[in-house]
């Protein structure tokens, strides 16, 4: 029997329910299942807040990665509203400093700049070349399927989550005071949310339970539907 009565899905960046869709497909039948819109916030805490405003009283939270990111910034707002957390394909930590800021910056600032030049179908072709299992790079369905996604927003939501990456607070010190029961999950070939960075989070958290997924990217959701619905399924009934 699963003890929260509403997930609250939170989407990563320039998706839509469509990243979700197969979760809500599973899991809406038993609880009630919402999916976040951060419409033109260009903060993770202004998203978080967003969701406190629209959300029930408590209710269970899984974000994707940038919406795990938002998911820990609800957690650090109000943590006694969240009855269950998952954090998928995502991190903790600020940006860093340095080179790897610089490295960080360039990259992301690039792809902004491909969007505003030549749109932001083009942009995600390229961008998703690094986000899936390049297994899963001749899958004309589940490729088409995110640039659809990505394309149904304008560049300026683009630029607007840009940002909020880019000034993320650090949230890795929140980890060790989470109470509720926690899912950490990743692909095991996602390059942008590595298993060892899952691990640390997993290992911050108590009794957080960790799954690396094979043959996976950072699109765990629609790289791997079901094996995703299974987890969260086992994490609900926690």
């Amino acid at each position: 029997m699963m003890m929260a009565s509403s997930l609250v899905l939170v989407p990563g960046l320039m998706c839509d329910a469509a990243v979700w869709q197969s979760q809500v497909d599973a899991l809406s039948g038993r609880i009630d299942v919402r999916v976040v819109d951060h419409g033109e916030l260009d903060s993770l805490s202004g998203m978080a807040q967003h969701i406190l405003d629209h959300a029930p009283p408590t209710f269970a939270l899984a974000g994707h990665s940038m919406g795990g990111r938002v998911a820990l910034e609800v957690v650090r707002l109000a943590p006694e509203r969240v009855s269950h957390l998952a954090l998928l394909n995502s991190g903790c930590h600020a940006l860093p400093e340095g080179t790897a800021a610089e490295k960080e910056r360039t990259l992301r600032l690039g792809f902004l700049n491909l969007a505003k030049k030549q749109g932001v179908a083009a942009m995600t072709r390229s961008w998703v070349r690094n986000m899936v299992h390049p297994a899963r790079l001749q899958d004309a369905a589940l490729i088409e399927g995110i640039v659809s996604m990505f394309a149904r927003k304008p560049v300026e939501v683009y630029e607007a989550q840009i940002r909020a990456l880019l000034q993320r607070p650090e949230a890795y010190a929140l980890l060790a005071g989470i109470r509720c029961p926690a899912l950490v999950l990743t692909g095991q070939e996602d390059v942008n949310s590595p298993p060892a960075v899952n691990q640390e989070m997993a290992d911050a958290i108590p009794g957080a339970q960790l799954c690396v997924l094979a043959q996976c990217g950072h699109m765990s959701p629609l790289e791997r539907p079901e094996q995703v619905n299974a987890q969260l399924e086992k994490w609900l009934e926690r």
